[in-house]
């Protein structure tokens, strides 16, 4: 009697647009050991930062929309936002992603415990916190009405770039993200006081793709970034122009979406710059590397700051302006955008199997030494291509 051979398990590989595939357009080494080898970081600043700021407004939104005692702001942060951001480090906690030192004070009223904190008068405002209560007080009041459906979760699939019938892993990979989606209703509802509808009259590109719809049903998509604003010349300004579209394609796909016209990006570190977010906003106005440009006295104060000295007063205008970015979503370039992004896929399909075949792990996998990414990495001490980091291995 013959047995039958089990056959090979068919999967396809799935890539998150921020998790997998910006994620190795930083550094493939860096995204192998975290995403691949599951090895967290130590010093999980960027990370941390983005699931918290994510978390924070997505708690703070389905607070406002459920209960009629959220709707007023400005919030108070003791009594409102300290409560949405003890709830989302819990959530974060348990999936095993710990708060930075000096980012965020984890603690209660009560305790006895210090901690990092400066002292035991918990809770403290630190960064994070700072922040976090900057986005809700400045955006919360303009977005969260004019969101129609929050946390949608996008699928799709391609074709497998590069595709060999026995050396490819799968003939097609999957796409997936998270976005919020605003509607032409909601948008036609809204008060003329409105920052963002305000931004959205002003938008030439938007209002030339509002003209030439066919019926008045649209859709924008929102995403956050737990960032500053990129320079125009920076890979990042591309690849959120890129993860725009991709987030357009994959929505355009589900049976109950309507024509997106545009996405806005938030960029929730421009509304509280801290000292190095100056430093570099100033190189970036006097090298002329930003879209966005102070003006009349925030021009002058940037420019005449010294680093050395306290950081300078800037106007709420420019900040909620450098914090926005409308992105037309221009259908022509989506298949080059997608293409891009198999292009993205193709190099770590090709990592993981030269390293399935028996390569090592740095023959395998490409680096991309970059100063910033270099000093936040656990790995550069062991890392032949790193140029930029001065630590050296060390006795615990």
């Amino acid at each position: 009697m013959s047995l039958s051979v089990r056959s090979k398990p068919y999967i396809i590989p799935e890539y998150s647009l921020t998790g997998d595939l910006l994620a190795y357009l930083t550094c493939g080494l860096q995204y192998r050991y975290q995403n691949k080898g599951t090895l967290p970081p130590a010093m999980p600043i960027q990370l941390w930062f983005g699931n918290f700021i994510h978390g924070v407004m997505e708690e703070a939104y389905l607070r406002w929309k459920e209960d009629d005692d959220w709707k007023d702001f400005p919030w108070d942060w003791k009594t409102q936002i300290r409560d949405i951001e003890l709830s989302i480090d819990k959530m974060m906690r348990a999936r095993g992603m710990q708060p930075p030192a000096n980012l965020f004070c984890p603690f209660h009223e009560e305790t006895e415990e210090l901690g990092l904190c400066p002292d035991h008068d918990h809770p403290h405002k630190l960064a994070a916190s700072i922040r976090a209560e900057a986005s809700i007080n400045t955006w919360g009041p303009h977005l969260f009405p004019l969101i129609d459906d929050s946390e949608v979760k996008l699928k799709g699939i391609r074709d497998m770039p590069n595709y060999e019938k026995d050396q490819s892993r799968s003939n097609y990979y999957g796409i997936k993200g998270i976005i919020d989606v605003l509607s032409s209703v909601k948008i036609d509802e809204a008060s003329d006081k409105n920052l963002i509808i305000k931004y959205l009259h002003n938008d030439p590109a938007f209002q030339y793709k509002l003209e030439k719809l066919d019926k008045p049903e649209y859709e924008i998509i929102v995403d956050y970034k737990g960032m500053k604003r990129p320079q125009l010349d920076s890979p990042s300004w591309n690849h959120h122009n890129w993860q725009v579209l991709t987030y357009s394609w994959l929505r355009s796909m589900q049976p109950e979406s309507r024509p997106v016209l545009i996405g806005i990006l938030f960029y929730l570190n421009e509304l509280s710059l801290f000292k190095e977010d100056l430093k570099e906003l100033k190189k970036d106005v006097e090298t002329g590397k930003t879209d966005i440009k102070p003006f009349a006295d925030d021009l002058k104060n940037i420019l005449n700051w010294n680093p050395h000295h306290k950081p300078p007063k800037i106007s709420d205008s420019l900040k909620s302006l450098r914090s926005i970015r409308i992105i037309p979503v221009e259908y022509d370039n989506l298949e080059t955008s997608l293409k891009e992004f198999d292009y993205v896929v193709a190099d770590i399909e090709k990592s993981i199997l030269m390293e399935v075949n028996g390569q090592d792990i740095q023959s395998s996998w490409s680096p991309n030494p970059d100063e910033r990414t270099c000093d936040a990495c656990d790995f550069t001490t062991f890392c032949k291509d790193n140029k930029s980091s001065k630590r050296f291995p060390s006795v615990p």
